[in-house]
């Protein structure tokens, strides 16, 4: 009976994972539109951000669909294929959960943001124009 689940389970990724990435592609809204002043301003701050993320996760296809809207230029960590970048939210975050955005501070410190919700408020609250 565990395989016969174990399979199901496997089939239904195979069959939703093309969804949800298309479902990335086509939505997301209007992106942001800013000067180039304050676009470099904002790609000088994405620099001490990084999402660590999996590629078919749903709720990290909902972070970056927020990245993509809000144009944010923000390095995309795969910890699902990178056993490096899996070591580096273990030992930083605590935990091998996705979405996590680590902001790095300006002491040196990083902190480490987990839940898609509580990323795109802070994404939000730190990029939102107007």
């Amino acid at each position: 009976m565990r395989i016969v689940i174990r399979y199901f389970f496997r089939t239904l990724r195979l069959i939703l994972t093309p969804l949800v990435l298309l479902n990335e592609q086509i939505g997301g809204g209007k992106p942001v539109q800013r000067n180039a002043q304050e676009q470099q301003k904002v790609d000088e701050a994405c620099r001490d951000l990084a999402l660590y993320q999996f590629r078919t996760c749903p709720f990290c296809v909902k972070v970056r669909k927020e990245i993509k809207r809000m144009s944010l230029n923000i390095e995309l960590r795969d910890t699902q294929h990178n056993t490096e970048h899996r070591a580096e939210i273990l030992a930083g975050g605590g935990a091998v959960k996705v979405p996590c955005l680590r902001i790095a501070k300006a002491d040196g410190s990083h902190q480490w943001l987990y839940e898609s919700n509580d990323i795109n408020a802070w994404l939000k609250q730190h990029f939102e124009p107007g």
